[in-house]
């Protein structure tokens, strides 16, 4: 199991946008990868996942599909979430994981090991 390490939160105002880097600790070319937020008070949710090869099929929970982007390089060991038209509801803490299973990343959220701190995203109104 890879170790993954998030990036690029801050403080924005609503409609500003943001990019969200998550490296990995070794090859990631046969995991999976997905995206993942945690409102406070609340379970970590799902938001983006992508399949195991660069350029890969995408999936996107509704609330974000049209403004969020997942990516990833296995060159660089590196998904990125790309996140344009930020509202104050998709404040939270992000997180990225990485599975051989691309259904784990989709419907297994609360079965994923090895979570990272996670990068805080704020966006004011």
């Amino acid at each position: 199991q890879v170790q993954l390490v998030e990036s690029g939160g801050g403080s924005v105002e609503t409609g500003g946008s943001l990019t969200l880097s998550c490296v990995a600790s070794g090859a990631i070319d046969t995991y999976a990868a997905g995206w993942f937020r945690q409102f406070p008070g609340k379970e970590r949710e799902f938001v983006a996942s992508i399949s195991r090869y660069s350029g890969g099929s995408t999936y996107y929970t509704d609330s974000v599909k049209g403004r969020f982007t997942i990516s990833r390089s296995n060159s660089k060991n590196t998904v990125y979430l790309q996140m344009n038209n930020l509202k104050p509801e998709d404040t939270a803490v992000y997180y990225c994981n990485a599975d051989p299973k691309l259904h784990n990343i989709i419907q297994e959220v609360r079965n994923l090991r090895s979570w990272g701190l996670g990068t805080q995203v704020t966006v004011s109104s």
